[in-house]
């Protein structure tokens, strides 16, 4: 996990999250998911935030790339959807929440990926799943889930 040193603070952030969190809402609205959006702060405070498994992807990494944004932005709406507050704690305080909040963002960015043709990503992504499945703390009700996302983007066309 990035020190805290290592993250640019939210006052320098807020501006570019803003805009990066409007983009984005705005492509999924036109894709049908209806989102509930986050706020700047509550957005930075949950990708910033403590997580049991170390998680190294960080803010920087998320607002840099338009999948890892949509992944995130479905998140933190499914997430809003069913009452959760977003701050530095809900990951720890509410993660089997955010693994079902995690597989519906993955399918969502999975299929915009898809709609771009960018087979490459969905592929690297879809890379990960059997990880996902040998973590301990992922409920094991959301085990089938899992591995009928695995089916549904492991038969992708070649390039």
């Amino acid at each position: 996990m990035p020190t805290s040193e290592q993250i640019p603070s939210f006052e320098k952030l807020r501006n570019r999250i803003r805009a990066k969190l409007g983009k984005t809402v705005a492509t999924l609205r036109k894709a049908g998911y209806k989102c509930e959006v986050a706020s700047s702060r509550e957005f930075y405070d949950y990708l910033t935030g403590e997580t049991p498994t170390g998680d190294t992807t960080t803010i920087m990494d998320v607002l840099a790339n338009k999948y890892l944004l949509v992944h995130e932005v479905v998140e933190t709406s499914e997430l809003r959807k069913i009452g959760i507050p977003l701050n530095t704690q809900t990951v720890m305080t509410f993660h089997p929440n955010v693994y079902e909040a995690h597989f519906k963002a993955l399918e969502v960015e999975l299929d915009h990926a898809m709609s771009k043709k960018d087979y490459e990503w969905v592929r690297a992504r879809i890379s990960l799943a059997s990880s996902w499945l040998e973590d301990n703390l992922m409920p094991k009700q959301l085990i089938p889930k899992c591995k009928a996302l695995m089916k549904k983007f492991s038969n992708i066309p070649q390039e």
